[in-house]
């Protein structure tokens, strides 16, 4: 309750119209509210970074690297980024689409011809568009409990050809992990690169990203990152990093601190024009699939009135303002980043604990700098309900899920 309370006082501590023009000062305001609220709630560790256009305004880190230890959290400590890692992944398709590597509309079996799913009109149907727009019409995180069972691509992969589809590729939203990585072998038979050489050589090394990597052993390669920590009674304790997630490397593999992704934010808002063109970056903001999941949750549910996927990336509708958004969690890390190309402006936060304040970090910022107050959640639950009713025609072959309240 407290916490709750700290967060809606906060809302008003400034104008809408000064949080909206001074991002200085809302940059100053966030990193009270960033040291308040993680030390009341006795977290880890965590670190952000803020920028506008192509500046970076300010850069917090806060705690430990490891519960017990003296070793701080710094601006160029590796997190994890899970899925958050999609983002990296769907730019970087986009950058070797325009160099004339593969297309979108390629069917995934021109690169994987192994795969099927049990109807083969589906099969034929699935393209290099719906592993990264989250649109091949299976049921969200299809297999997922398998990575988490340490199972590798290859041994889950031949266990497509029993499932159908729930809406034929291209019509409907559901989440994946196992599909989105399919993305690899595209890339790996166009190039003759692997994926971890072609994420170093078109995005960290152009944009300037020094201690970003892709993989579990690059992660523990890092002298200075941050250990996972799950919640125990007494609190947070160290746990092993897990390897799992790191199996499907498209989806949830890269490594990166808040130095790094200060640069990834203004490379997304335009400023590095000659390793990602705007026709690129349009790529993977364009709205694909629309997406009821993110309208239920207690943070961002309580601002977003539509939600979109883009190429492994979200698109908000915040409050009348577009907002550009993915959220990754891996046992132990929590992670978020999001900006405006309206504003210029792009916020990362990244935990080194399995909390759900990440969010309420985030939304803080956002719905201060957009001067955005939280929305009737039931209204626009029943509204975007009778939006997916509407749209809904004869090529569904599944009921759209009630939102969440």
């Amino acid at each position: 309750m407290k916490l709750i309370q700290l967060l809606v006082g906060a809302f008003f501590v400034l104008s809408p119209q000064l949080l909206a023009a001074d991002v200085d000062k809302l940059a100053t305001n966030f990193d009270w509210h960033f040291r308040q609220t993680l030390k009341k709630n006795n977290i880890p560790g965590a670190a952000y970074a803020i920028v506008k256009d192509n500046k970076v305004v300010k850069v917090g880190a806060y705690g430990v690297r490891s519960v017990g230890s003296k070793s701080n959290i710094d601006a160029y400590t590796v997190f994890r980024l899970a899925s958050v890692s999609k983002t990296f992944t769907g730019q970087l398709s986009s950058v070797l689409v325009h160099q004339g590597r593969f297309q979108w509309d390629d069917p995934v079996t021109r690169y994987v011809p192994a795969f099927s799913f049990k109807s083969p009109r589906h099969t034929g149907a699935l393209r290099v568009e719906h592993l990264l727009s989250q649109s091949a019409g299976l049921v969200p995180n299809t297999y997922d409990d398998l990575i988490e069972a340490n199972q590798t691509p290859a041994q889950i992969l031949p266990k497509f050809r029993y499932l159908n589809p729930r809406c034929a590729p291209g019509k409907c939203y559901g989440y994946q992990n196992v599909l989105f990585s399919l993305i690899r072998p595209v890339m790996e038979k166009t190039t003759g690169s692997s994926f971890e050489s072609l994420m170093e050589q078109k995005l960290f090394k152009p944009l300037k990203m020094p201690t970003a990597s892709v993989g579990y052993s690059a992660f523990l390669a890092s002298k200075n990152r941050a250990m996972p920590h799950v919640r125990v009674k007494r609190g947070w304790a160290e746990t092993k990093v897990n390897p799992s997630y790191y199996r499907v490397s498209p989806a949830a593999g890269v490594n990166a601190s808040v130095m790094d992704m200060s640069q990834w934010l203004i490379a997304q808002l335009g400023h590095y024009p000659a390793v990602l063109t705007p026709a690129m970056l349009q790529d993977v903001r364009s709205k694909r699939v629309k997406v009821a999941d993110d309208l239920g949750g207690r943070t961002w549910g309580q601002y977003v009135t539509t939600s979109h996927y883009g190429l492994g990336l979200r698109i908000f509708n915040f409050g009348g303002h577009e907002v550009y958004y993915h959220g990754g969690w891996v046992k132990g890390y929590r992670t978020e980043m999001a900006y405006s190309k309206e504003k210029g402006v792009g916020l990362v936060v990244l935990i080194n604990a399995e909390t759900n304040l990440v969010g309420d970090l985030s939304t803080y910022f956002w719905s201060n700098l957009l001067a955005v107050k939280p929305q009737n959640k039931k209204r626009i639950a029943a509204q975007m309900q009778d939006e997916w009713d509407m749209e809904m025609g004869s090529d569904f072959e599944w009921q759209a899920p009630l939102l969440a309240e």
